[in-house]
């Protein structure tokens, strides 16, 4: 067996494990190492066995058994963790040397991470992996950014383990300079947490409002997935609520209504505030955790305010079909603030983003990966500089012919007593979006009369601004204007 590896790989958790034995059955031989070196063994012994894995039982003993340029992919915890191990491995590397960060870090330590690499004379990247388990093992949607001088010393090898769409095309591209990739990876989890919510809405409905039992929505899920709707998050939310408990009860409905987290949809959130592009919907499905997470004071509440038990009075199976509608609305919504975002940060950040590209790269292998990601990227091969989903012909249309349906599942949530926050933030930021005229004016005679923060006219051009003495017995002096 040749004694240098193609690449190495810290961290033996589930998906650096994967990812290891993913990169071997493409061709590559890998050399790993785990700061708890006993994984390593047992690795070798057990999955790795008689495969072309290599195992280390200290850094510089990985690093002596890569081939030049040495390339290190990190799967470590995000955070100080992976700035530990950049620490330690510098003074063992060489230059043109390439570290590659996988784990869910933010994307403004990935911004400082390169700098601090590149000034050794190294190369960085920081890549978003998606696909849980089985997609690293089989094919994940790999998002990398960073030096882009290592991306063609990389290329091969991720081009030949990431997740392939059906016309054969890698789910995988260059994303851009230093925190590109992160960022887009962190946008792929926010339009992740609002996929979900969504779906969890549409159960919520089903169960509570209509009365079905998981059998019967599983059935429902496997037809929608045969629709618009067709993704992987559709697929499996069938398969689980089909799932049975030994005493042939439905394993869902043993599930603690709590949820978890890890961050990437609240680093999403933050970052729109950052930008200044309303994120609605994600921003609800990250609230709707925190408040699952509340458990206790949820069940008091329910006792202080119980809910009249109204029966649902219409065609059952007309709503459903309604309910299917309304998901789809609000998915859309959910990718056209999500694409807001990207465009934004890219400005700000002066990334050359491929936004179709990016929806390539969506197709396979990532938790989001949907037929609905075609429809997006024939959008930006339409439109390059297009500014909103909504504004794409295809969008549009859809959207208008979905509204009737979306608004009757709100409306009928509400009366009802039914929670749909990301659904009903999703309607409202249509409904906002395409107000020629908010009441926005009046919020800033608001803050006019109370702080001077002066506002501009219908009757003048933009960027002249003006003060009113409301009182009358105010000063001339005004306070600066701003945006943050």
């Amino acid at each position: 067996m040749e004694k240098q590896a193609d690449i190495g790989l810290i961290g033996l958790a589930v998906m650096g494990e994967n990812l290891a034995l993913n990169m071997e059955s493409k061709g590559f031989s890998v050399a790993v190492y785990n700061r708890t070196t006993e994984k390593v063994g047992r690795f070798l012994a057990g999955r790795a066995r008689d495969k072309r894995i290599l195992g280390a039982n200290s850094l510089n003993e990985l690093v002596g058994l890569l081939k030049k340029p040495r390339k290190i992919f990190m799967m470590v915890k995000a955070g100080q963790a992976v700035d530990s191990l950049i620490d330690q491995l510098l003074p063992l590397l060489d230059p043109g040397d390439i570290l590659i960060d996988g784990g869910n870090s933010h994307f403004l330590d990935t911004m400082r991470r390169t700098e601090r690499v590149e000034q050794q004379g190294c190369l960085y990247v920081g890549t978003g992996v998606s696909g849980g388990e089985e997609g690293a093992l089989n094919g994940p949607s790999l998002m990398p950014g960073g030096s882009e001088q290592a991306w063609q010393e990389i290329r091969p090898i991720f081009e030949a383990i990431c997740a392939k769409s059906e016309d054969g095309t890698p789910c995988c591209g260059w994303v851009g300079d230093n925190g590109a990739g992160h960022f887009v990876k962190m946008v792929h989890n926010g339009i992740e947490y609002g996929d979900m919510q969504l779906i969890c809405e549409a159960y919520l409905l089903m169960r509570d409002l209509l009365g079905m039992h998981a059998g019967q929505m599983q059935e429902i899920f496997e037809t929608w997935n045969q629709t618009e709707l067709n993704s992987y998050l559709i697929e499996i939310t069938g398969h689980i609520l089909g799932h049975r408990e030994p005493d042939g009860t439905f394993t869902v409905d043993h599930i603690l209504d709590t949820a978890g987290q890890k961050g990437t949809g609240k680093w999403t959130a933050q970052a729109a505030l950052d930008e200044g592009v309303p994120l609605t919907l994600i921003a609800e499905s990250v609230y709707a955790r925190c408040l699952s997470a509340r458990k206790e004071d949820r069940i008091s509440a329910a006792q202080a305010f119980p809910k009249t038990c109204a029966v649902f009075d219409g065609d059952r199976r007309a709503f459903t079909e309604e309910i299917r509608r309304g998901l789809y609305a609000a998915k859309i919504i959910s990718y056209t603030q999500g694409y807001d975002l990207m465009r934004s940060a890219a400005k700000t950040y002066g990334w050359n983003l491929d936004y179709g590209g990016i929806a390539l790269m969506w197709r396979g292998g990532c938790i989001i990966r949907s037929a609905f990601l075609d429809k997006i990227k024939d959008a930006y091969e339409r439109n390059p500089a297009l500014e909103s989903l909504l504004m794409d012909a295809y969008f549009k249309e859809a959207v208008a012919a979905l509204v009737p349906s979306w608004r009757t599942v709100v409306s009928t949530a509400v009366k009802y007593g039914i929670p749909l926050p990301a659904m009903s933030a999703a309607l409202s930021y249509f409904d906002g979006y395409t107000c020629a005229k908010l009441p926005a004016n009046l919020l800033q005679a608001q803050r006019d009369y109370f702080g001077a923060h002066t506002y501009e006219r219908l009757d003048a051009p933009r960027g002249q601004f003006f003060h009113t003495d409301w009182t009358g017995h105010g000063g001339a002096t005004v306070a600066s204007t701003y945006n943050v």
